[in-house]
């Protein structure tokens, strides 16, 4: 993890969900976190909406995080990256979590944050039972790692899980525009 950025602990998930992603990302508070997905663009149009982002995110000091293997981030001049691979990330490492066991792998794998999710019910997986705010507890409590809810999430149901010790929380839709 670079020494220049504390870890977030408000973040934006990208996607083309998000809209207006320059007022999506002057919204969030100073020294948030971003992790660029925007998986569906071709290559050439993901990397420069991609530059466009990292523009933003210095002007706001933002962390950026890139949703892709390692050595992608680092290329791209990312503070980290979003990935499950077990390749030595050069600055932050992010990891996705689904459930107790991939909240484990992504500790050993050496993550800084773990994303868990869904906390509660949202558009990003129709469909998918959320894990609620019991299981979200003991895997966040388990892990004694830092543990960032998604899904469903906004501000006040961030505030009603303070108790359970999560580091932060993370949302496509309470920032979209």
């Amino acid at each position: 993890m670079r020494d220049r950025h504390p870890l977030p602990k408000i973040w934006l998930m990208t996607d083309s969900r998000v809209g207006d992603l320059n007022a999506a990302i002057a919204q969030l508070p100073k020294r948030s976190g971003i992790i660029f997905r925007h998986y569906e663009l071709p290559l050439n149009v993901r990397r420069a909406v991609f530059r466009q982002v990292r523009r933003l995110a210095t002007r706001h000091r933002h962390v950026l995080i890139l949703a892709d293997r390692p050595h992608v981030a680092r290329q791209w001049g990312a503070d980290g990256a979003h990935s499950r691979s077990r390749h030595r990330s050069h600055g932050i490492r992010t990891v996705a979590a689904h459930s107790a066991r991939e909240a484990a792998l992504a500790k050993r794998i050496g993550a800084d944050l773990i994303f868990v999710s869904p906390v509660f019910e949202t558009r990003s997986h129709p469909g998918a039972r959320a894990i609620g705010a019991i299981r979200l507890g003991l895997i966040a409590r388990n892990m004694r790692s830092r543990t960032i809810a998604l899904g469903g999430m906004t501000a006040p149901r961030a505030k009603s899980l303070s108790a359970l010790k999560i580091y932060g929380w993370a949302a496509i839709d309470a920032f979209r525009i």
